[in-house]
């Protein structure tokens, strides 16, 4: 899945926003009586957010080894 496939809302939120919102799901989806309908949705949503997670820290992993490579 590619950043752009991922929707704005989710784009714009910190690593630490889209953790916090993933392990919400994850508590509804154990605690919660939901439609099969509505947990697909919620867990396709969690997915999004992790790839959002990890293109962020892609990101910030290239930014430092851009300071590293800056430094020598």
């Amino acid at each position: 899945m590619k950043s752009k496939n991922i929707p704005a809302d989710i784009r714009q939120k910190s690593i630490k926003e889209a953790q916090k919102e993933i392990n919400d799901i994850i508590s509804n989806l154990e605690n919660a009586d939901m439609s099969l309908e509505s947990s697909i949705e919620q867990y396709n949503r969690m997915l999004k957010l992790n790839e959002h997670i990890q293109h962020q820290f892609k990101k910030k992993t290239g930014e430092i080894k851009n300071l590293k490579i800056k430094k020598i």
